[in-house]
């Protein structure tokens, strides 16, 4: 649902059809999965329970909706279809939130939730309800329909769902800190306990914890994912960027990450594998399989849009790199880089290929750290592609990556950005 676009109501979505790009349905829904939040803040909508025809009920995120429209969820057509597994910080909206007996704020009136309505931030890719709808009067039994006036209401102008209300307590913690970016919450986790590390780990979403993993000590991230049920610790490792899952990976026994790999999507597996096969503090085991890669025939608008893509990183979203089919890393022929920059310079109909800039030397896959850092110093580069001695693109390094591998092992342990007296880190 674009920005602007009319408010859905979860009652309109019971049952929905579910489809894949192609137009083949996959599934109907049958719950909606959001996350209370502190301080009568809308809560986010995370994702959708969708029936498959087999019965199983599986979890489809919002990332992974394109569209909902004319009575019909389309999805990006990737989907994980292991069983749904509801976690704490989970509400289940038609099972936990409908019907449930709340109070007007303004009144201190009980009124039963009939409805509630989500809609989609603008320019983001979070979803959040933000109404509620009401009736007010004693609630419905099997022997007295309900009356009362019916209304619409603010999510602010009840009570009765809030975090607070029901102190939950690791709940509750995660809701304190949900502003934070990753790499700060990680400064939070790394100074809990470990059982209360456990527990903030086990609450959030795949692709916060996904995020934070990626900022956290070596042995924290190896503690936190030996305690997720070896199915979550696949799906969190498939969230995270593929050259820091493959570093994760890589630290396990032999065992765990051939047992992990099993566990994932045969694509992600596949770029975990080749992303270990390189050495540790080369171009290879650096890199990202998950660069921005355009046809020659794409245009400067089409490259536009690609960058905008509010999930890459900066340093990813500075440059698209321009290759022969097929599109997924290893690519075909590489041509060469366009710079974000030239891009907001040309007519949006121009072809990337018209722009390319094809002289810039690619890292070979086997360059070390000290020739890495040398070609982002000498170039002024916030990323460089990496390409085989066959001409494919394999991926690409991003100057974080790099700074990553040079800094001190302990660096994220000397500089924090948090006072540590404003964060409750005790055991309990």
């Amino acid at each position: 649902m674009a920005a602007g676009a009319p408010r859905i109501f979860v009652s309109h979505l019971s049952g929905v059809a579910v489809f894949d790009p192609a137009g083949d349905q996959v599934g109907r829904v049958r719950d909606l999965v959001v996350m209370l939040r502190m301080a009568q803040r809308p809560p986010r909508l995370l994702g959708l329970v969708v029936e498959l025809a087999t019965r199983r009920r599986i979890f489809l995120p919002m990332t992974r909706v394109t569209a909902i429209q004319s009575g019909q969820v389309i999805t990006t057509g990737v989907l994980n279809v292991r069983r749904f597994e509801q976690r704490p910080t989970e509400r289940l909206v038609f099972g936990e939130l409908l019907d449930r007996r709340v109070t007007l704020t303004e009144t201190g009136e009980e009124v039963t939730v009939l409805d509630l309505s989500v809609h989609q931030l603008p320019a983001r890719r979070e979803w959040e309800i933000d109404r509620v709808f009401v009736r007010k009067g004693r609630k419905a039994s099997a022997f007295r329909r309900a009356k009362g006036e019916a209304l619409t209401v603010e999510w602010s102008a009840v009570t009765g769902f809030t975090l607070e209300e029901q102190g939950q307590g690791a709940e509750s913690l995660l809701a304190t800190f949900e502003q934070l970016r990753p790499a700060d919450l990680a400064n939070v986790l790394h100074h809990l306990s470990p059982k209360r590390r456990a527990e903030v780990a086990a609450a959030l979403d795949d692709d916060r914890l996904a995020d934070v993993l990626e900022e956290l000590p070596e042995d924290d991230q190896i503690e936190i994912l030996g305690k997720l049920k070896e199915e979550r610790a696949a799906d969190v490792l498939e969230a995270m960027d593929p050259d820091d899952a493959a570093d994760l990976l890589g630290e396990l026994p032999t065992d765990d990450q051939e047992r992990l790999l099993s566990l994932m999507q045969p694509g992600d597996a596949a770029d975990m594998r080749r992303l270990m096969s390189y050495e540790d503090r080369t171009a290879g085991g650096l890199m990202t399989t998950e660069p921005i890669v355009l046809r020659p025939d794409a245009t400067v608008a089409d490259a536009l849009a690609r960058v905008r893509n509010p999930d890459l990183s900066p340093a990813l979203a500075a440059q698209v790199y321009v290759c022969r089919p097929p599109d997924e890393t290893p690519t075909g022929k590489y041509l060469g880089t366009v710079h974000f920059q030239r891009l907001l310079r040309e007519p949006p109909p121009s072809l990337v290929s018209s722009i390319v800039d094809s002289d810039l030397q690619p890292l070979d896959p086997d360059a070390d750290l000290p020739a890495i850092a040398g070609f982002f110093a000498t170039y002024d580069m916030v990323a460089a592609p990496v390409v085989d001695k066959a001409g494919s693109l394999l991926g690409a390094v991003t100057v974080d990556d790099v700074l990553d591998h040079m800094l001190p092992e302990d660096w994220r342990e000397t500089e924090f950005h948090l006072d540590e007296e404003e964060v409750a880190t005790d055991g309990s």
